[in-house]
């Protein structure tokens, strides 16, 4: 990584929790009226070096079995389709689990799935958001995805990043790619 990454981590990061923390508190009460639980949902996600961390988001499903479509709110879809539902990653980027730009954690079954090359997002940080969500988000393959992961992990530089997060903003305001093609979220990464 490139030097001063940390501490641009952490200047925006407690800036955009300062800045949206009104937005925060109205997106976790309409969250947690709309699932039926609580506000904040909790899941073990891998981070740097494969290592595991408690990865936070609003909840955007009501708790219980069943398929994600089935489970996904009104509420929670627009929450997801505005990346409000990220907003509490802020506090993951403040405890250095994650950084504001790098591959999107992923869930822990699929480490053992991962070629070796896949297993190379691994060298650095997670992200709030990242190369492979700039360019298609979930409407992209798995395969375009680690593509898109392996090239941030190779030219990861404070340009790039700053590239990234400007193509976010318009990411976010164009709601694009929240979702693949007939999937409430993503399907599910077989290997």
């Amino acid at each position: 990584m490139y030097p001063g990454k940390r501490l641009l981590d952490l200047l925006l990061a407690l800036l955009l929790l300062l800045l949206t923390l009104p937005l925060l508190g109205l997106s976790a009460g309409l969250a947690a009226a709309s699932s039926g639980g609580p506000w904040l949902f909790r899941q073990r996600r891998p981070g740097l070096h494969g290592q595991l961390f408690t990865l936070f988001k609003l909840q955007t499903m009501r708790p219980g079995p069943g398929p994600d479509a089935a489970r996904l709110t009104r509420v929670g879809r627009w929450l997801r389709a505005t990346s409000l539902d990220e907003l509490p990653q802020l506090w993951n980027v403040l405890r250095g689990d994650m950084s504001l730009v790098g591959p999107r954690p992923l869930l822990p079954e699929y480490l053992p799935r991962y070629s070796a090359r896949q297993a190379r997002r691994h060298l650095v940080r997670p992200g709030l958001t990242g190369w492979a969500q700039v360019n298609g988000r979930n409407a992209i393959s798995w395969e375009e995805k680690f593509e898109l992961d392996n090239y941030y992990v190779d030219h990861a530089s404070l340009g790039l990043d700053l590239r990234i997060l400007w193509r976010t903003l318009g990411r976010v305001l164009g709601r694009g790619g929240v979702s693949a093609a007939g999937e409430a979220t993503m399907p599910e990464f077989r290997g």
